[in-house]
């Protein structure tokens, strides 16, 4: 009884704390077909931010790409880097990238994060653990758990979104690193994938690839080009994610065990200035096709199905943010169908979306590297 008098009085505070966050800058009315919200400015001051959790005293964890690992405080100030981040390869688009906290973080204060690990030849997606001393500012006990099984030379597609499943599995987007990008169809390489592993970095006993010859163990789903927004639905925890095409062909994916979601073989993009044709076409019987695609690219990054209650009009919405077209995109689902889209024009592009405890919708502008918070108007 006292453990759930506890979690309840940690998550009232969180939820205080949250609603208490902002810098005082004055709110953005946005005007949407639900009615008016307010974007409001909660943290400012930070270089290329990446990923946003949520701490249970109600801070916010988060990643700037150059390599560094901050804490805001419910006032907005950003704390020093946190110490015993491991060094990253930060070019291009690479660097430290998606973070998480476990499923038990109220008891073992661990957390996940992705970051492109540089090598003697290259650099690779890998995946680490650790053990957050909030109170000290740094990680320790850093464990790598996971690391492509490829290290290209290239500065692109790292993919790197983490997200737990139900039984505490972690999944892992894994770009194709732009080039050679036939791989993705390759079942003995990580590039192009969605993994799946434990927290200790071991494959699960009921991985779709375990028990064939020549294949990853690790691997969940193969064909991706660079999934850079993932979430688990609602209702049925499967994992959907979105992925950006070339020119045009962004995807958004409802992603299923053991299947092919088509890259570079069949998609709606097309090369990059002169326009061709890239593979056979834009279906096939073997190949998983999209929900939505978006010609052209609107560059999506970051993924939240909405389910709380402040906002009752957007419940089971999904919400992505948009780096092109510099918005945020409401989608209305029915089952597996999108039936509505609409685009909120912020004139920022959004790295990363989370729904937060307090039921607000949380979004990183990378541009101008700040923490929005959307309120009811």
């Amino acid at each position: 009884m006292n453990g759930v008098r506890g979690l309840v009085s940690s998550l009232a505070l969180a939820l205080a704390a949250l609603a208490s966050m902002a810098v005082g800058a004055a709110d953005v009315v946005l005007r949407t077909e639900a009615g008016p919200v307010r974007l409001t400015e909660v943290v400012r001051g930070l270089d290329k931010p990446w990923s946003i959790a949520f701490l249970p005293d109600g801070r916010l964890l988060l990643t700037e790409r150059p390599g560094r690992m901050r804490i805001a405080a419910r006032d907005g100030t950003l704390s020093a880097p946190l110490a015993g981040v491991p060094a990253v390869h930060a070019e291009g688009q690479g660097g430290l990238l998606d973070v998480a906290l476990s499923p038990d973080f109220a008891t073992d204060q661990r957390i996940v994060f992705s970051y492109a690990q540089p090598t003697p030849t290259g650099a690779r997606t890998a995946v680490a653990r650790a053990r957050l001393d909030v109170a000290a500012l740094k990680l320790e006990d850093v464990k790598l758990i996971f690391s492509q099984n490829e290290d290209p030379a290239g500065k692109h597609h790292w993919g790197s979104r983490l997200v737990f499943d139900r039984a505490g599995n972690l999944f892992v987007t894994l770009g194709d690193r732009f080039h050679p990008r036939e791989r993705a169809q390759a079942l003995d390489s990580h590039l192009g994938k969605i993994v799946r592993i434990d927290m200790d970095g071991s494959v699960p006993a009921d991985n779709p690839f375990l028990q064939q010859a020549g294949a990853s163990p690790e691997i969940w789903s193969y064909g991706h080009r660079n999934v850079q927004g993932a979430a688990l639905h609602p209702a049925t925890g499967e994992l959907w994610a979105h992925e950006h095409g070339p020119q045009g062909g962004d995807e958004l994916n409802r992603v299923l065990p053991g299947r092919n979601y088509g890259w570079p073989v069949i998609t709606f993009g097309r090369e990059y200035v002169i326009g061709t044709k890239i593979g056979e076409g834009t279906a096939r019987a073997d190949v998983e096709a999209p929900l939505t695609q978006w010609t052209p690219s609107i560059a999506p990054s970051g993924m939240a199905f909405y389910t709380a209650e402040l906002f009752p009009q957007w419940r089971g919405n999904l919400f992505l943010g948009a780096l092109k077209y510099q918005m945020l995109v409401r989608l209305v689902v029915d089952g597996s169908t999108v039936v509505h889209e609409e685009r909120l024009e912020l004139g920022r592009r959004i790295r990363d979306v989370r729904q937060g405890p307090d039921g607000h919708l949380w979004l990183l502008d990378e541009s101008e590297g700040r923490v929005l918070r959307l309120d009811p108007g």
